[in-house]
């Protein structure tokens, strides 16, 4: 096995997303190490040219897509498969069996904590349960529900999904909050949305990796202090109307698109660490935060590999490369083994596919 590349397969590479990024983890790791076959529904995937073998997929959501999956699987001999959007996650954890029968590697958490973690609501539960501090949430189910919340600012989002603050509101008052509900039709708001308290300030705010390995061992930690500005990297931007200082002048929601400076930032990984125990990680585990008054509030946990990395990976910490290493290759991994900090800065990068 040493002597020759191991066939790993990404899915979903050309979104923007998380398969993006375990595709550049990848391509830093050591060269002779990995044969990448990447995945995508578009066949005009603008990254199909950096991998070795490009296929195209069904969406997750098709009849067929786990059948044509476990060909490519079969066909390339593929060790390791990672997916790389949450449609395919909650499918391969439902597949779980059938991938690794074929004696595939498939590096992500045990399937209850997926469920609950793609789930804001349960996850504000389950952390409360638990003794960790999070920000006030509300399943409103009538406009009077509405009308109990003193919290504000609030930020309203989808209780299921919304990757990348997709769909993810602010309000500021009661009168906002109302005319939100009235917008968006009170019944969605109720069936699909959590009203969840905003806190902190926008130059607090983290997004934290915790390792584990697939036996749940702890491997290492770290976070980004996420630099949000511009609209690569900003959802939604709003003028701080609300009289309270303490949040800064502008309220801001962060888009899926992260940057700014990397490193381990013991004061926030050691609590979301002791948080990522707590909740029975067995995997990759990414942690969104703000950290007021020396305490890690979690919005939300992504069960996942992050959206930040590749940024991860530049700097020595590599989460793909360490765990197919240990899992694959037996190779002991150090626990909180050293890496470098940085800034690192997104931008866009054009391709061009055919001509």
């Amino acid at each position: 096995m040493a002597n020759k590349r191991i066939p790993i397969l990404i899915t979903a590479i050309g979104g923007g997303g998380h398969g993006d990024q375990i595709l550049k983890a990848i391509r830093l790791a050591d060269k002779k190490r990995y044969f990448i076959v990447g995945a995508d529904a578009d066949e005009f995937c603008p990254n199909s040219s950096l991998v070795d073998e490009f296929v195209t997929l069904p969406l997750a959501n098709q009849a067929n897509y786990m059948d044509e999956l476990l060909l490519v699987c079969k066909r390339f001999a593929i060790k390791a498969l990672f997916h790389g959007c949450e449609p395919e996650l909650k499918k391969f954890s439902i597949e779980r069996k059938r991938i690794e029968e074929l004696g595939v590697l498939l590096p992500i958490n045990p399937s209850t904590l997926i469920d609950i973690c793609m789930n804001k609501e349960r996850t504000n539960q389950l952390l409360s349960d638990l003794g960790f501090e999070s920000p006030r949430y509300l399943r409103a189910k009538t406009r009077d529900d509405l009308k109990q919340i003193d919290w504000f600012p609030v930020v309203v989002k989808p209780s299921v999904g919304g990757g990348g603050s997709a769909n993810a509101f602010i309000a500021q008052n009661e009168a906002e909050l109302l005319a939100l509900a009235d917008y968006l039709g009170l019944e969605l708001v109720a069936d699909n949305f959590i009203i969840q308290e905003y806190v902190g300030t926008p130059e607090d705010e983290y997004t934290v990796g915790v390792l584990h390995d697939l036996d749940g061992n702890y491997i290492n930690s770290i976070a980004v202090r996420r630099m949000l500005s511009g609209q690569l990297n900003v959802r939604t931007s709003v003028s701080n109307r609300t009289g309270r200082s303490d949040l800064g002048n502008t309220l801001v929601i962060s888009s899926g698109v992260s940057h700014g400076f990397v490193g381990r930032f013991s004061e926030v990984t050691e609590q979301c660490r002791a948080i990522a125990k707590a909740i029975g990680a067995k995997g990759p585990i990414n942690i969104q935060c703000r950290f007021v008054n020396g305490k890690v509030k979690v919005f939300e946990i992504n069960p996942r590999f992050s959206g930040t990395t590749s940024l991860r990976a530049m700097v020595g910490y590599n989460e793909p490369d360490i765990l197919i290493r240990k899992h694959l290759f037996g190779e002991a991994i150090e626990q909180d083994f050293s890496y470098r900090e940085a800034m690192i800065l997104r931008g866009l990068t054009e391709y061009e596919v055919r001509s």
